[in-house]
């Protein structure tokens, strides 16, 4: 029984806006021939009211008659709108089966509609029938302007991304876009395309020669690049190998700075920084160069520099619109630029920078560097109430809040409290990993060696692959100078888990002077240092040189770790017991 419901005003006025807009195009004397002959130059009574009936029963309790009516009216006008209108009533009932028919209906009625074609290919996809989609995808492709075409190409993997066969997603775009793999003008495009489902699908090493067959396609294209960036690894050294073909010739800057970036997440510091000054030199008002390349000056105590790097950046973020990501960015600025001036002793100024964050998720950040300036001023006691008065919104903001106090403590050489205000949240979250490995390391501060091994084994059997806790582990006995071919067996295992990281060598560094392989000590560090210039690296790599009799390199070395870092530790006590004065 169809329902005679009132019609909405929105119903009625669709339908309304419908026939004026058909009467007007039929009517209208710029319109050819060709353009008018599937459209009827005016919607009859009959017609008219079939539409309506549709409406009243989409929008009423029986969608399928009126979902009937609709597409039987595209099917008599031939009308794009109508079929799109069948397709939205289908949707809004959820049988995506009947969507699907009037997709197809309207891509047979219109085979030439890229909007035709999409709803088909976008309905298959998310029935999950893969299988069906490599002709849909096809014309998707096909159907777009030569021009528009890689850039098509690129959205294919978004269109797959929920499917739940990745492997079949893979097979099947790459039987699709056989032409277009093969095309000079669309070969980089659709290589990284194949390569990022091959990778959705867990297939790596099909990605990466996907994307290796996409630079040979286009030599310049970006597209392959962005695929080996994210691919970058010790472990695949091919991925690298792409990106570095690539900068020899003239990348983009934002290239650039994403190789900078890969570099920096595999700890490869130095070689990180000398492509921030390529960028930096190349292109001065590029702003996140300036930023990342400050950050790194300040963690390498070059603070002159890395001033200087930090305000040039607030000045060309400062010039630019407005927006999250460069409020984020000044705000991360400012707290640099206020440890310089911390560092320096400049308390006040200290201060002033952090009063320039405006951004409320940067509070915690702000509201530590300030307790730090605090401490330094011997107020540990009001630093401390600073942080533990902060908001604690999520059980996120409890935890930066429990770190925060916890590496305030840790800095002011306040051991035991920090180990027991560790203590009492890991009573309450046992399984929180990384708490039991900040209080393993200050169990060693301590002098409780047994605990500090006991919380370090704890961790590598909830967390087999936690590569922090073997070089831990393994370097206490190395420099206790005890259990050392066990501390090396426990460092090489940290490398496995973290190739090539400089601080993870130095521990393997320093277990080798300690079995007395000194030349193989000496290379493991010189390379350490060479990726990772830093004072406890230097105290290490100077003190086996002193050892080998090199002792004006010795020195040189250890000039260059106070000049890093005059407070380390590790350096100031290997400098006391040798009893030197670089």
């Amino acid at each position: 029984m169809v329902s005679m419901k009132r019609p909405t005003r929105l119903a009625t006025g669709t339908l309304l806006l419908l026939a004026l807009g058909q009467q007007a195009l039929a009517q209208s004397p710029d319109t050819s021939p060709a353009e008018t002959a599937e459209i009827p130059s005016a919607l009859d009574a009959e017609m008219f009211y079939q539409l309506l009936l549709g409406e009243i029963n989409a929008r009423g309790t029986e969608p399928a008659a009126g979902y009937a009516l609709v597409l039987d009216a595209a099917r008599k006008t031939n009308d794009p709108a109508l079929y799109q209108r069948a397709v939205d009533i289908a949707f809004q009932s959820r049988s995506a089966d009947a969507a699907l028919q009037a997709a197809r209906a309207w891509k047979q009625a219109h085979p030439g509609s890229r909007e035709a074609n999409r709803y088909v290919l976008q309905i298959l996809l998310a029935l999950n029938r893969v299988a069906d989609s490599a002709e849909p995808l096809k014309s998707e492709v096909a159907l777009a302007p030569a021009k528009d075409r890689s850039a098509v190409l690129a959205l294919v993997p978004r269109s797959y991304a929920r499917v739940s066969d990745k492997k079949l997603a893979a097979s099947v775009v790459e039987q699709a876009l056989a032409e277009y793999l093969a095309s000079p003008a669309t070969g980089a495009a659709a290589w990284t395309s194949v390569g990022r489902v091959r990778l959705a699908a867990g297939d790596s090493t099909g990605a990466l020669e996907a994307a290796r067959r996409g630079q040979a396609a286009g030599p310049r294209a970006e597209a392959p690049v962005l695929l080996a960036l994210e691919m970058m690894d010790p472990k695949q050294p091919q991925a690298e190998a792409i990106v570095r073909k690539y900068m020899e010739g003239k990348p983009l800057p934002e290239l650039r700075m994403g190789y900078a970036r890969a570099l920096l997440d595999s700890q490869r510091y130095a070689e990180a920084s000398q492509q921030l000054q390529v960028i930096t030199a190349e292109k001065p008002d590029f702003p996140e160069a300036w930023l990342v390349q400050g950050t790194l000056q300040v963690q390498d105590n070059q603070l002159g520099p890395a001033e200087a790097s930090l305000k040039r950046y607030v000045e060309l973020a400062q010039a630019q619109r407005s927006g999250e990501d460069r409020s984020r960015g000044l705000a991360q600025a400012y707290l640099a630029l206020s440890q310089i001036a911390e560092k320096r002793k400049d308390y006040v100024l200290a201060g002033a920078w952090l009063d320039k964050i405006e951004n409320a998720q940067d509070l915690v950040s702000a509201q530590n560097r300030r307790a730090s300036i605090l401490a330094r001023q011997g107020k540990l006691d009001e630093a401390r109430k600073l942080l533990r008065a902060l908001p604690e919104r999520t059980p996120a903001d409890a935890r930066a809040k429990l770190m925060a106090e916890t590496q305030l403590l840790r800095e002011n050489k306040q051991y035991k409290p920090a180990y027991d205000l560790l203590a009492d949240a890991i009573a309450k979250d046992p399984k929180d990993i990384d708490l039991v490995y900040d209080q393993a390391m200050l169990a060693e501060k301590l002098g409780d060696m047994a605990q500090m091994e006991r919380l370090l084994r704890q961790v590598i059997a909830a967390k087999p692959d936690y590569h922090h806790a073997y070089n831990a582990l393994g370097y206490s006995f190395a420099d206790r100078n005890v259990r050392l071919p066990e501390g090396k067996e426990l460092i090489e295992k940290a490398l496995q888990y973290a190739p090539g990281d400089p601080f993870i060598s130095d521990s393997l560094g320093w277990v080798e002077f300690r079995l007395g392989n000194k030349a193989e000590a000496l290379r493991i560090l010189d390379t350490a240092y060479k990726a990772k210039p830093d004072a406890e690296i230097a105290a290490h790599l100077g003190e086996v040189l002193w050892n080998m009799g090199q002792r004006e390199r010795a020195q040189a070395i250890w000039k260059e770790g106070l000049l890093l870092n005059n407070e380390n530790e590790t350096l100031q006590e290997t400098l006391k017991r040798l009893r030197v004065k670089p």
